[in-house]
């Protein structure tokens, strides 16, 4: 090898799988609604994503579920836990939702 020249492609090219965590982006939009309902409620909650963690499985539900992502365990995805809840149980926890005292 020799520095300042483009390495030599007939030394053989392996190809290698992405990085974890890196996945194919949506080109259809087939998500694209759990994605905007999802940054929908960041926005609402001024970026705190505690309360709309169940809206954050719902958008990966639909990219394993797609083939977009390799599926993978809730508890690897830090969400392990969160499906158990219903809406109203995230609303409750949410500073903005609840009523003034």
């Amino acid at each position: 090898m020799s520095f300042g020249r483009p390495p030599s492609i007939s030394g053989g090219f392996s190809v290698s799988p992405p990085d974890r965590g890196s996945f194919p982006l949506d080109h259809y939009g087939e998500c694209k609604r759990f994605m905007q309902v999802y940054l929908d409620c960041l926005r609402k909650n001024g970026s705190n994503s505690t309360p709309c963690r169940h809206l954050n499985r719902d958008y990966l539900e639909c990219r394993m579920a797609r083939g977009l992502m390799d599926r993978d365990d809730w508890r690897n995805l830090g969400l392990n836990g969160v499906g158990e809840s219903t809406n109203s149980d995230a609303a409750k926890d949410n500073p903005k939702d609840r009523p003034n005292v």
